[in-house]
């Protein structure tokens, strides 16, 4: 009887160490995919800390610049802002509750337009910031209950717990601090040359109606005029924001630039113009 004891006790110590063994591995694990994921997202910091990926970053950074292309107030863009925290954590989702779809989950059979539509980040963000407008006295509201007057969630106060995130994004997307938002996108780009350059123009005069970036034939890029501080790191912010899906590889604005190399922004290599914004996409292989 002691010898069989004694051997279900060997037998259980044995078992204990592979268990703990087998947790340390996967902890281990973990931690690495952690540090991994967070090595390829993003950090804004303007009075404040926010840490998102790189899709969620360039889903805010939309939201922010069609509201301000629309002549909305910046509490308008941290309800905007809030909502899709709330609703999608700012991810261009494929569906939702019932036929809710997008950024915001606006129902097709509710008017808000057909799944397609909803499904584009620039169409779901005016058409929020047009429903917001109608909402009398919505500036004078808390975050969450202007954002219930748009959304009518079954969950009316859920929004409030984005609200103090959503001012740290508008901060930072708006131009009022200086190199706030910082990405890193790993090393191979999802574009890349004239490509890049010409889908980079593109969704940046989509998103803030500009009709002057231009493509010198010096730079494998554009540049972007910038007339007032805040209006270039507006730009800029957003040009890193969008970086990972247009191939953007380098960033200078005011004698800071931010490359994907060091995902962080220092100080300018050439100086860096304080009149207009350089991104230089990657060149074809």
């Amino acid at each position: 009887m002691w010898v069989r004891t004694r051997a279900a006790v060997a037998s259980g110590v044995v078992l204990a160490v592979v268990a703990v063994l087998g947790i340390w591995v996967v902890a281990r694990q973990v931690g690495q995919f952690q540090v991994t994921f967070a090595s390829r997202g993003c950090t804004v910091q303007a009075d404040g800390r926010v840490g998102l990926d790189s899709h969620q970053m360039a889903n805010a950074a939309t939201i922010a610049a069609i509201g301000i292309q629309r002549g909305m107030p910046e509490q308008a863009v941290v309800v905007a802002l809030a909502t899709a925290y709330q609703e999608s954590s700012l991810r261009n989702l494929a569906g939702g509750d019932r036929d809710s779809v997008g950024l915001f989950q606006q129902r097709p059979s509710q008017g808000w337009g057909t799944p397609a539509q909803i499904r584009d980040p620039r169409y779901a963000a005016k058409r929020f910031y047009a429903a917001l407008k109608k909402v009398k006295g919505w500036e004078e509201m808390r975050v969450t209950d202007a954002a219930q007057a748009v959304q009518r969630s079954a969950f009316p106060e859920a929004y409030e717990k984005w609200a103090d995130d959503s001012q740290v994004l508008t901060r930072a997307l708006l131009g009022q601090a200086t190199g706030a938002v910082a990405c890193t996108i790993g090393t191979e780009p999802a574009m890349r040359g004239d490509a890049a350059t010409a889908e980079l123009t593109r969704a940046l005069t989509l998103d803030w109606g500009l009709p002057g970036a231009e493509s010198p034939a010096d730079l494998t890029g554009l540049v972007v005029p910038a007339a007032k501080e805040r209006d270039g790191w507006r730009y800029a912010h957003w040009l890193v924001a969008h970086a990972r899906d247009h191939g953007v590889k380098r960033v200078s604005f005011a004698g800071l630039e931010w490359t994907s190399k060091q995902g962080s922004w220092g100080r300018a290599a050439d100086g860096g113009s304080e009149s207009r914004v350089v991104a230089e996409v990657f060149g074809d292989l």
